[in-house]
């Protein structure tokens, strides 16, 4: 998909963005119809379940997490609860059928990463989701406990971080692309029509309302995800002074609302990489709630320029060494 245009007086081309979020939705719905009449086969263990080490694991698990959450099995040939636990691991990442990717983690042979993940006995299960690590359990758990866990971090990783997982195909070759969906019958042109109108008109509040209204009936309706984040966008930066903005994010660079204010005015004004390198580098220098503010800023300006961009897939993978 071509990257979204954003004018330099500080408006975002409507016309490319209406452009834009045609062309993404005719791309979901092929991807959709294509995994319907050919994707939706078994899957072999193999294509879900990898074996992960020290040198592999930027690529295998950090990286890879911008795609899909990783869910860590830390183990050992002589722990007796892992000989239980791997096994049914495996068997779930085969039944969630792409919603997340199992890498196993022998300690013995990865003392390093066992350290960094601060493991004090095993089995030990952990996610890693957009680069960021989440413990999950330690020590043998019953099945219905672990889908239930499982099911939430599912849900968070779609929710917060808009990972929807992995398409695997008849052979059970996960190719990340997004899962197909069925396709809702709507209809929402009316109400995604009036959004643009709103924008149209300058009345960004009105604009996320008509795009909530459709995302209220069908979560997953890509029109009105981006459209959404956008009129979010313009409504934030409305009323904003320009000069007082940057000034305050070139002065103050340890103020996160500063830091975060700057990035969006950036990315209307066009400086996509500049929103989102002021934002990275700003993960690296908080911690704590600062720093969760900050990522989750990061995400919904993923979701203004769109999953496709080259740009966000970049910023991505720094996010997820920022984070680590």
């Amino acid at each position: 998909m071509q990257p979204r245009n954003m004018s330099m007086s500080g408006v975002v081309d409507l016309a490319a963005v209406k452009a834009a979020q045609e062309a993404k939705a005719k791309a979901e719905q092929a991807r959709a119809e294509a995994a319907r009449q050919g994707g939706g086969g078994a899957v072999t263990p193999a294509s879900l379940v990898i074996d992960v080490d020290e040198a592999g694991f930027e690529l295998d698990v950090l990286q890879r997490s911008t795609e899909v959450p990783v869910v860590i099995d830390f183990w050992a040939e002589w722990c007796e609860p892992c000989k239980q636990l791997s096994p049914l691991l495996e068997r779930l990442a085969v039944e969630y059928n792409g919603r997340f990717v199992l890498a196993k983690i022998d300690v013995d042979a990865n003392q390093m990463l066992m350290q960094q993940f601060g493991v004090q006995g095993i089995p030990a299960v952990f996610a890693v989701v957009a680069g960021q690590a989440l413990p999950l359990f330690q020590g043998a758990a019953a099945e219905a406990q672990i889908r239930g866990t499982l099911d939430q971090l599912v849900q968070v990783a779609e929710q917060r971080f808009g990972l929807t997982g992995l398409t695997v195909d008849a052979d059970g070759a996960a190719d990340g692309s997004p899962v197909a969906r069925e396709v809702p019958a709507g209809p929402y042109d009316e109400l995604l029509e009036a959004a643009v109108q709103a924008l149209d008109a300058g009345d960004f509040g009105g604009a996320v309302q008509a795009y909530k209204n459709v995302l209220s009936d069908d979560p997953g309706n890509t029109e009105a995800k981006l459209g959404l984040a956008q009129a979010e966008l313009l409504q934030r930066v409305q009323g904003l002074d320009p000069q007082k903005v940057r000034r305050d994010a070139a002065e103050k660079p340890g103020d996160v609302a500063a830091q975060i204010a700057g990035a969006d005015l950036d990315l209307v004004g066009g400086h996509v990489e500049d929103a989102f390198g002021r934002l990275i580098d700003t993960v690296r220098r908080t911690a704590g709630d600062d720093r969760d503010a900050v990522r989750v800023r990061l995400l919904e300006l993923f979701e203004v320029v769109g999953a496709d961009d080259p740009r966000v897939v970049a910023a991505r993978r720094a996010l997820a060494r920022a984070l680590f």
